[in-house]
């Protein structure tokens, strides 16, 4: 991953005696064309899983109990792999350590309640909305929280300044999706079925940001992923019974073996996303998931279609245009990345760890 490093021989800053220190984002592992292709990759995987727990939601009817199905068989499968997956073992050791001597703070492995509002939304509106409306509702807040928390320095790679690239690809994936969901609306959309998905894309965005965090901390993406599926599980287990206690268990589950695919999905890109987050910063990684995003939902209601609206050229159009944010808000003019420095804890005067 890449590593931030603080230079000791840096030259003189202009006008003062003190020498001129910031940080330079090292050249990382993964080439930034590469991370970026995997995050868009990624994105599709994210309107997959809202077509597969939206589906499981209409068959049960019972978004509660598809959220904590979803979620639930993540964490099961990741419980089996740490039995084999002796890094993964060793980074639960290391954020527990990290988390005692103040390096990472407790709220950071949280991550997992956005994921559970993420896949809960999922089941409220997707069916409802279509995965191509629901889906740009998700990446407008995703987009909005991007270029807060890169701001902020939220994400493991520190505060990542708005260069007017950024701020124009930001704009353009706006823009893309402002065009993408245009004739839609034209349609009876409750609005609250609109606001939910923007709501977690805001926190998908956080969820990015404090999973790379504890990822750097364990020097796993697997540990994060783990930390993330037990955290979410828990609170969705909790909400399915409140819910079933009121209005009752589903009748029967479905049969279809897809259905049950959403936690699988989602191991998969939150693991990747936990990776990608330190390379391309928050806001680039929300960008790339727009694109991915859109384009897997374009695919989806193409191929195959949960409603009878059809998919229009705004549609596509907000689709390309998407691409076309990305490309921009990753072009750089110079040869060394420059981010502001995280605040560092008490006593812990190192920038970064190695990952």
């Amino acid at each position: 991953m890449t590593e931030l490093s603080i230079t000791d021989a840096a030259p003189q800053a202009p006008g003062s005696g003190e020498p001129h220190r910031h940080a330079h984002a090292e050249r990382s592992r993964i080439p930034t064309w590469l991370a970026i292709v995997l995050a868009v990759v990624f994105g599709a995987g994210v309107a997959l899983q809202s077509r597969v727990n939206g589906q499981l939601a209409a068959a049960i009817d019972d978004p509660y109990t598809a959220a904590a199905i979803s979620f639930g068989s993540g964490l099961v499968i990741l419980l089996v792999v740490l039995g084999f997956w002796r890094p993964g073992r060793v980074g639960v050791t290391r954020v527990r350590e990290g988390l005692r001597a103040g390096r990472i703070a407790w709220w950071m492995l949280l991550g997992g309640l956005a994921g559970a509002w993420f896949v809960t939304t999922q089941g409220l509106s997707a069916g409802v909305l279509g995965v191509a409306l629901f889906t740009v509702a998700i990446v407008a807040g995703q987009t909005v929280g991007g270029i807060l928390f890169d701001v902020v320095g939220l994400g493991p790679g520190g505060r990542r300044p708005l260069t007017i690239m950024r701020v124009l690809g930001a704009l353009i994936a706006l823009a893309a999706i402002s065009w993408a969901v245009s004739a839609q609306l034209a349609h009876d959309v409750p609005p609250v079925l609109m606001l939910l998905p923007f709501v977690a894309g805001v926190g998908a965005a956080w969820q990015q940001a404090v999973n790379g965090r504890v990822k750097v901390e364990a020097g796993s993406a697997f540990t994060a992923t783990l930390i993330n599926f037990a955290v979410g599980t828990t609170a969705l287990v909790v909400v399915m019974l409140v819910h079933a206690a009121i209005a009752g268990w589903p009748e029967a589950l479905p049969t279809e073996p897809w259905l049950y695919l959403g936690g699988a999905i989602g191991c998969v890109f939150i693991a990747g996303q936990a990776v990608l987050v330190r390379v391309v910063g928050v806001l680039l990684l929300a960008l790339c998931g727009v694109a991915g995003q859109l384009a897997g939902a374009l695919a989806l209601d193409l191929l195959l279609p949960t409603s009878e609206r059809p998919v229009d050229a705004a549609t596509i159009g907000g689709t390309v245009l998407a691409v076309v944010a990305v490309v921009v808000a990753s072009i750089r003019w110079t040869r060394h990345k420059h981010v502001a420095l995280a605040p560092q804890p008490a006593g812990d005067r190192s920038v970064s760890r190695a990952s």
